[in-house]
């Protein structure tokens, strides 16, 4: 028998799905690793559990203690999740600039959930902000500090970068991939590049964000607008990115990420969020630089659900002036 342990045992070794389209398109395999196939239906549950687990392990979590968290959304609903499987009170601060689906889902988890104004990261009322000060004010809690909390890039070195290398028998060209906390980007490529350092990595950065000129010219000043894609793209190097062996970065606009997740739905019938998006349309951009006959993998970072009344709600779209991103996913 083949059989986990709860909901934690079930986090992790999801498939690379062969991405058929952009393979053709680009005359290389182009693979997604499906993170949306986590128990909460992301690849922020492993940050979740690897945060919990060196919590538990370091004895700060405490049994019947509180986690605290702020979050765009996906980590907050993986750790209310194992939260509730473990004992655990989980209080979640959001900003009140997410998908409605995700205060739905947290709400229908029963989570306290404290929603606040959407602000700069300089300001005191930052979510992630408020947070810490939460876990302070709070007796038997832990912050779990997503972005500085390196527990989370290592446990993606430890899951997400050896599943890759074990499933593409370390025959991979590239790893692409966008970075929120840097969790994803900061382990997988630390593993990979332990295996080989021939393997580039590269960053997909969403307009809006700072990362890409920082890579590109070390100047962390903001390119382009705000995106309209949520848990991705930020203004400062976070604990979980600093020092990652980063190759390169391609700028990613909304049009482009858009179009490519219509794209995916249609061609490829993968219901995704624009974050995805952003990784797979970076995915493409490599492997026509690099040319035919090369392997490159990214990160299927969660479902379309959490987004059905924004990136799929084609009159959200409009008033965002993303009209062309659908008539460019049709071309």
């Amino acid at each position: 028998m083949n059989i986990v342990q709860g909901f934690a045992g079930a986090i992790g070794n999801t498939p690379l799905i062969r991405l058929a389209g952009p393979s053709r398109a680009t005359g290389c395999e182009i693979f997604g690793k499906a993170e949306f196939m986590n128990p909460a239906g992301s690849v922020k549950d492993r940050a979740a559990r690897a945060i919990i687990e060196d919590a538990e392990r370091t004895g700060r979590l405490k049994p019947g203690g509180t986690v605290v968290e702020g979050t765009a959304g996906n980590t907050g609903i993986a750790l209310a999740h194992l939260c509730l499987a473990r004992g655990y009170r989980p209080l979640i601060v959001m900003p009140d600039n997410q998908s409605p689906e995700k205060y739905q889902a947290l709400a229908a988890l029963g989570v306290e959930v404290r929603s606040v104004p959407a602000v700069p990261y300089a300001n005191e009322n930052h979510y992630h902000r408020v947070a810490a000060r939460l876990a302070d004010d709070i007796p038997n809690a832990i912050w779990a500090n997503q972005f500085d909390n390196i527990a989370n890039r290592d446990g993606h070195y430890a899951t997400t970068g050896a599943e890759i290398w074990r499933d593409t028998a370390g025959r991979i060209d590239a790893f692409v991939a966008s970075s929120g906390t840097g969790g994803t980007l900061g382990g997988v490529s630390r593993y990979l590049r332990e295996r080989s350092h021939a393997i580039r990595i590269v960053l997909a950065d969403p307009q809006g964000s700072s990362l890409y000129r920082w890579f590109k010219f070390g100047e962390l000043r903001a390119e382009g607008s705000a995106s309209i894609t949520e848990g991705i793209g930020i203004g400062r190097i976070t604990a979980n990115l600093k020092d990652a062996p980063i190759d390169d970065a391609v700028h990613i606009p909304d049009t482009e990420s858009v179009a490519t997740v219509y794209r995916l739905l249609r061609e490829e019938g993968l219901f995704l969020g624009s974050a995805s998006g952003v990784n797979v349309a970076g995915a493409i951009r490599v492997a026509q630089s690099l040319g035919p006959g090369h392997t490159v993998v990214t990160i299927l970072c969660d479902g379309g659900h959490k987004y059905q009344s924004r990136l799929f709600n084609r009159e959200w779209l409009a008033s965002k002036g993303l009209e062309p991103a659908l008539a460019l996913s049709d071309s």
